[in-house]
Formats: C-alpha cells, sequence, structure tokens
C-alpha cells in the first residue's frame, strides 16, 4: 500500500508540473467535486477532513475565520466510510495539509501510508479514535443479531479486536473531540487561537444542551428499548443514555440479507416488548424492516429512519445540513421510537428551561 500511494503521489505531481502552479483547493462547498485536488499557493489555513461530522465540527470551530482556511471533506459523494478509497488527490492533499482528521477504525487503515508520506513536519493530525482512548467501545454481537461469518485458517494468531468506529454519534464524543480541533486549530494558527477557543466553548455548550434533551427524553421513554432491522451504528449513543437495543447487524457489517432467525427473533421481541417502530439507517432500503414488521403479531409498526451521517454528501452541506441539525432530528425519531409523548416532552423541556434561566 505504501509503494501504491507514493506512486500516486509522484504521479500527481508530475501532473502537476505540466498544469501549472497555484491551484487552488477544493473543499465541501464546491458541490460538484468528489473530493480534494492539489493544494493551494494563498497561504491559506489547510485542513482535511474525511467524514461530514469533523467537517461541520471545524466549520463551527473556525467561525468567520473560515473564509481564511480552506477546509476538505473527503467523503463527500455519498461514498460509505467502510467502502471510501482516496484518490491520487486526495492522498496529495493530505500529505501536505497543515490539519488532518480522520476516525482511526478499522476503514482508515489505508492513513498510515499516506501519512508517511506527509511533507509537511508541521502537520496537526487528529485520530478520533485515539483522542477518546479508553471510552471507545469493541464491536458486540447482542442477543439475535447476525454473526458475521468469520475469515481465516487454522492455527491463525488469536483475531484481532475490533472497535466501533461510529463514535461521532455521541454528542458527549463530539465535545471531547471539538476541543481536540480548537487545540489542533490554534497549533497550526496561533494568531487566531482566541477566536478558536471561543467558538468551540460556545459550539460545546450547544452539543451539552442537546445532550440533555436526549437524556430527558430518554428518562419518559415508555418502552424499554429500540430496535433496527438494519445496521447499527448508534451503539454510542445508546451508552450514553443507558439505552437497550436489539438490531439485524453490528454497525460496520456488510450483509445484507438477514436469516429466518433473525427476523423471527425481531419481530418476536417487537411484540414482547411492544414496540410502537422498527428503524433503520438512511440508505437503507428497509426491506428488512418491513420484513419484521410483516411477521409481528400488530404488524403495524412504524418504520423509522434514524441519520448516520456516514454517507453526507456535498449537495447536503450546501442545503445546510450540520452536525446538530442532524442530531435533533435523531432525536425527534428517536422519541418516536421511545413511544415519548410531544406532550410530557414539551412540559419537560419547559422544566430545563426555567432551571436555566433561574
Amino acid at each position: 500500500m505504501k509503494k501504491y500511494i507514493s506512486l500516486l503521489i509522484v504521479a500527481v505531481l508530475t501532473l502537476g508540473m505540466f498544469a501549472g502552479c497555484g491551484k487552488t483547493a477544493t473543499s465541501a462547498n464546491d458541490s460538484d467535486s468528489s473530493s480534494a485536488t492539489t493544494g493551494s499557493d494563498d497561504g491559506k489555513l489547510q485542513v482535511v477532513t474525511t467524514i461530514f461530522p469533523e467537517y461541520d465540527w471545524v466549520m463551527n470551530v473556525l467561525g468567520d475565520e473560515a473564509e481564511n482556511a480552506d477546509v476538505t471533506m473527503l467523503l463527500g459523494s455519498g461514498v460509505d466510510l467502510h467502502s471510501y478509497e482516496p484518490t491520487p488527490e486526495d492522498i496529495l492533499k493530505i500529505t501536505t495539509c497543515d490539519v488532518f482528521i480522520y476516525v482511526g477504525g478499522e476503514s482508515d487503515k489505508w492513513v498510515a501510508d499516506a501519512l508517511a508520506e506527509a511533507v509537511n513536519e508541521d502537520m496537526v493530525v487528529i485520530n478520533l479514535m485515539e483522542t477518546l482512548g479508553d471510552s471507545v467501545s469493541e464491536e458486540e454481537i447482542v442477543e439475535g443479531m447476525e454473526a458475521e461469518e468469520e475469515e481465516g485458517e487454522e492455527g491463525e494468531e488469536e483475531e484481532e479486536i475490533e472497535y466501533d468506529e461510529h463514535v461521532w454519534l455521541s454528542l458527549k464524543n463530539a465535545a471531547t473531540i471539538v476541543d481536540s480541533i480548537e487545540m489542533a486549530l490554534s497549533t497550526a494558527d496561533e494568531e487566531n487561537a482566541e477566536t478558536y477557543s471561543k467558538n468551540a466553548t460556545a459550539y460545546k455548550e450547544e452539543l451539552l444542551a442537546l445532550d440533555e434533551e436526549y437524556a430527558s427524553a430518554v428518562s419518559q421513554k415508555s418502552v424499554d428499548a429500540i430496535l433496527f432491522g438494519d445496521r447499527f451504528p448508534f451503539r454510542y449513543m445508546v451508552d450514553d443514555y443507558d439505552l437497550d437495543y436489539y438490531a439485524a447487524f453490528v454497525g460496520c457489517s456488510a450483509e445484507t440479507e438477514a436469516s429466518f432467525a433473525t427476523i423471527t427473533f425481531l419481530a418476536q421481541k417487537v411484540d414482547e416488548l411492544s414496540l410502537p417502530a422498527v428503524m433503520i439507517i438512511d440508505g437503507s432500503d428497509g426491506k428488512i424492516a418491513q420484513t419484521i414488521v410483516e411477521n409481528s403479531t400488530a404488524k403495524n409498526q412504524e418504520i423509522l429512519t434514524m441519520n448516520s451521517m456516514q454517507s453526507t454528501t456535498f449537495e447536503d452541506v450546501t442545503n445546510g445540513e450540520t452536525y446538530l441539525g442532524v442530531m435533533k432530528d435523531n432525536l425527534t425519531v428517536l422519541k418516536q421510537a421511545l413511544g415519548v409523548s410531544e406532550e410530557s416532552a414539551s412540559v419537560e423541556s419547559e422544566d430545563a428551561e426555567k432551571k436555566t434561566t433561574n
């Protein structure tokens, strides 16, 4: 892989010699492009992120200084984190940037080789999973979940532990990561460090306020669990609020078909727990969820979608999608799945507002 990436960089640099210098970097704001191009010579702060949540956190910490930075979101064409492969332009952009932010899980194994080719000795790198340390969770197979097929031969060493990559779906994690982003930007651009600190503090207040709304909603739940007829990338979210869950597959599963045993188990759980909804993630065709509903006794559960932000596009960003906006929408969906009435949620919100005012 390292040799491959080195050749990619040489190829892009060679093309650049023929094309000329000073080409402006493409950011996520350029919705007609799938990723980054070669670096710019305009003196702007160069920040490269892999996924949408990272990009949006950076933009909030930059605030008004965003006009003096080129911020790139590599996965902006709708490709899923688990199937992304960097282009030559992506690799070159990473090797020359000031700040690089990536998730750090199994899907990002290509990053090590890219960073080994870095030409900016002062680059600040943020690995989300390393930033979160011991709070990162191992992938787990819960009761009834479809286990993934094991690969490998007899006599191989013990299989490496896989950790759940979807750390951005926790508001608490987001607040921790924003601190790291603020420090990285301040290191790369000391002149505006005070601005970044103020912006990060204000943004974290919004994150933690929404976190309290989630906790309040869960405290009013009328059912004891949520159930996904799909992959389940929301492990960190349910752990934050001590919620039980059932699902067809783990969050990083490549499986698309659920067995009869899995469908039957999940349909029985819908009946046993009197669940009002079966849930899916963005991009799902909903077929497994529909089959679960059809195999339940009542056969009238809603199918609700929660946004995992794994394939947010440049167009979504251009249309105003934000991390906080998506998490607020997810809260609305979660309330429905937990049977939280709008009336009780409204009363709880008013009480919380009064406490804050006082």
